[in-house]
């Protein structure tokens, strides 16, 4: 069977982390099977549905590198499509037209509610005649089995049975003629040859119901796969009170692409023990019998763990055009803003700084902020503490500022031998100097790096233009 997959998104907002999940696995168990992988934008509610949301669920997948096969699809163009499929199940009996009132249904719920009842409505239109006379318009709704079970053999949740008695006649065309979801999804997955509908298991329940429409045309039913949610650190549904949800949020907060990926993979499946897994090893070891049945929870640490590795992995070329050529990282900075471009000398100590600042940054805006430190001009103000140690030591401040004037090996081992000969004729040691100058030099007291790397990427200009600052 040649296998094709879907991802198929509402266009009501942006791409949120569990759909970027659902697409990922989607993608890997096409790519696994050597089969494709295809897009189609669910815009049926045209209330809700807007062009800013399909560009954001767009992008976002673009980020991701998840990239469709063939061009996407807008589900509004099959509007005429999905109608032609209801008035077929008219003509087959397998549907009728209800001419209850919304009113209608909304006593019925009430009374079921007043009975402690759970209402499942039965139409007395399923075995009528067409009403000449109603003024209602009526909708088509499925005839569905009454008696037996349907069953699921979902890939990922096993055997599910449910008492075809507990399924209602669902809605397929509405009065106006639009279709519903239910009527809709199953058109288009079915025209474009879906093989496995892989989705989040809130959709459980609808695969009965969609599986029974499936049966009434005599089409061929998919393969289910319904992967659990993803829950936040307290087990609750995952929402923006546990931090960001869209996926843009976690590029723009300076997550990378590959580290996305990798982290959203191993929510909910394994392959032994592997946590760091490329994109080759995800399309060659993906299936969907290691998804696990439980939710799985959203752990930052464990994100900032994997971004982490994955930040070390790329070169300090490759971070410097990530950190400076993306727009957006830096806004609300407005201490970079007002930096020129980086002209080659500048260049080439930002390198060096990105090189040993990197080793211990989990996300681009860390790093980003660790590395401004190095531009020339870079001006913080001092916390109140860091002050009280420069104010106390300013007879000392001045006495370096003349030995690093005289300094001419601005080497890493010639900075290094010369300071611990300026302590040795001092009676100090570099301790009793070193928080002083990684003050003045970084304007922090917990900036990254050796106190001698700090010097040497600086250079004498810079060094003896911040010490002079600090001592005015």
């Amino acid at each position: 069977m040649s296998v094709i997959t879907r991802f198929a998104p509402s266009p009501t907002g942006y791409l949120h982390i569990g759909g970027a999940r659902t697409a990922l696995f989607n993608y890997l168990f096409s790519k696994h099977h050597g089969g494709k992988f295809l897009l189609r934008i669910e815009d049926t509610d045209a209330q809700r549905s807007t062009k800013e949301a399909i560009d954001a669920i767009l992008h976002g997948l673009d980020w991701l590198g998840l990239i469709h096969d063939e061009d996407f699809i807008l589900q509004s163009k099959n509007l005429s499509r999905h109608k032609e499929v209801a008035e077929k199940l008219l003509e087959k009996n397998q549907a009728y037209l209800c001419y209850t009132s919304t009113e209608e249904l909304e006593e019925m719920r009430k009374n079921a509610e007043a009975k402690k009842e759970v209402f499942r409505f039965k139409s007395p239109w399923r075995d009528k005649v067409q009403s000449q006379n109603s003024t209602v318009k009526p909708v088509i709704r499925i005839k569905a089995p009454i008696d037996g079970e349907t069953i699921i053999k979902d890939l990922v949740q096993g055997e599910i049975r449910v008492k075809n008695s507990e399924l209602d006649d669902l809605v397929m065309l509405r009065g106006d003629e639009t279709p519903t979801y239910m009527l809709a999804v199953i058109v288009d997955d079915h025209d474009m040859q879906i093989s496995h509908v892989i989705r989040g298991d809130d959709h459980l329940t609808n695969a009965f119901r969609q599986k029974i429409i499936y049966q009434a045309m005599d089409w061929k039913v998919p393969e289910f796969a319904h992967i659990p949610l993803i829950h936040g650190s307290d087990g609750t549904k995952l929402s923006k009170r546990h931090g960001a949800t869209s996926v843009i949020d976690y590029r723009d907060m300076g997550y990378l692409p590959e580290a996305m990926r990798n982290y959203l993979l191993r929510l909910g499946w394994s392959h032994s023990d592997s946590e760091i897994i490329s994109d080759a090893q995800a399309i060659e070891w993906f299936d969907l019998d290691k998804v696990g049945r439980s939710p799985s929870r959203f752990d930052f640490t464990k994100l900032d763990s994997v971004n982490k590795h994955y930040i070390n992995q790329k070169s300090d070329e490759e971070l410097l055009e990530l950190l400076f050529k993306r727009r957006g990282l830096w806004s609300g900075s407005s201490e970079f803003s007002e930096f020129s471009p980086l002209i080659a000398a500048e260049k080439n100590r930002i390198l060096k700084a990105i090189s040993f600042c990197k080793v211990s940054a989990s996300i681009l805006d860390e790093l980003a902020t660790r590395i401004l430190v190095y531009r020339n001009g870079f001006f913080k103000e001092l916390s109140d503490e860091d002050k009280k140690i420069v104010t106390e030591k300013n007879l000392l401040l001045s006495e370096l500022q003349k030995f690093f004037i005289d300094l001419n090996d601005w080497s890493h081992d010639g900075i290094k031998n010369s300071l611990n000969n300026f302590a040795a004729t001092k009676g100090l040691k570099i301790k009793d100097f070193g928080p002083l100058l990684r003050i003045v030099l970084t304007f922090s007291s917990a900036s990254p790096g050796g106190i001698f790397d700090v010097i040497e990427i600086l250079e004498k200009d810079e060094v003896l233009a911040r010490i002079k600052k600090l001592l005015a």
